[in-house]
């Protein structure tokens, strides 16, 4: 009987004991609780007013147009300003909740360890905003020198627009991880050897062609020194008004329509020109 009583008294000690535990947290639980359901509620709401401030026509349209861009030939890399936003703040309002709630159930590792991750998205996030702000200046640079050397009729144009693009893109992605915290000594140390040899390519392809960027505006200030828009001329047969001179060429407005002709041609033969400006 002294044994049984005994399993009785321990069993009642031990739900007791149980008892007491549950009590004694079940507040703090319910103070968790009440936290994640608050927080959930207070990031509902901020989300909508953030979705109503993103619509705004300014912001869609550069959204939009950032979504549609194609910086590595037809890759479409998808990057939706909005959705980005809304992403950022949603982790960074639940983080903070959780870390409350954390606090409350003094969870002191769960909160410190989230503390941290909610530290490191303003990290995370400026690192990718350097990447996608570094691809435009590189979309941006090879557009601008493509489009530079071919309005001068060079070889290559798209070649070095192309090398000067990834040189641009590589910087930038060393700098993005670095930002988001990466140790890039390795990789920096490597990328230097590569951006010289590309840098130097790059001076090499100018210095060619350098020759013929000279002569092409040599050629077009020659030609704007002789001749003047309006002035009649006759070369290789035909006879027409100059109505146009570029970098490039001649448009010469005839009986039957108007000619495109190349600056060089006009420089290295014979026109007459027909109308006196003395």
């Amino acid at each position: 009987m002294n044994e049984i009583s005994n399993w009785k008294d321990i069993t009642l000690n031990t739900l007791s004991d149980i008892g007491n535990r549950v009590l004694s947290v079940l507040p703090k639980l319910i103070g968790a609780v009440l936290v994640l359901l608050i927080g959930w509620a207070i990031s509902k709401v901020i989300i909508i007013l953030i979705k109503r401030i993103l619509k705004l026509p300014q912001i869609e349209r550069f959204s939009s147009k950032l979504s549609e861009q194609r910086f590595f030939g037809n890759i479409n890399m998808k990057f939706g300003i909005s959705k980005t936003i809304l992403l950022f703040v949603k982790w960074a309002l639940f983080l903070t909740a959780l870390i409350i709630a954390a606090d409350i159930m003094d969870w002191d590792f769960v909160s410190n360890e989230i503390g941290n991750l909610l530290r490191y998205l303003p990290q995370l996030f400026s690192a990718l905003l350097v990447f996608f702000l570094g691809l435009y200046l590189a979309r941006f640079v090879r557009k601008t020198v493509t489009g530079f050397y071919g309005s001068l009729d060079l070889g290559g144009a798209k070649a070095i627009g192309g090398i000067l693009f990834y040189v641009i893109a590589i910087v930038t992605s060393v700098t993005a991880l670095d930002q988001a915290g990466i140790d890039t000594t390795v990789l920096t140390n490597n990328v230097t050897l590569i951006l010289g040899a590309f840098l130097l390519t790059v001076a090499i392809s100018i210095g060619l062609g350098s020759k013929k960027i000279v002569e092409s505006l040599l050629q077009s200030h020659y030609s704007r020194k002789n001749y003047e828009i309006g002035d009649k001329i006759e070369f290789n047969g035909m006879s027409g008004t100059i109505e146009r001179i570029d970098n490039i060429s001649l448009v010469l407005k005839t009986e039957k329509g108007k000619v495109v002709i190349p600056i060089k041609e006009i420089v290295e033969n014979q026109v007459t020109l027909i109308n006196d400006r003395t």
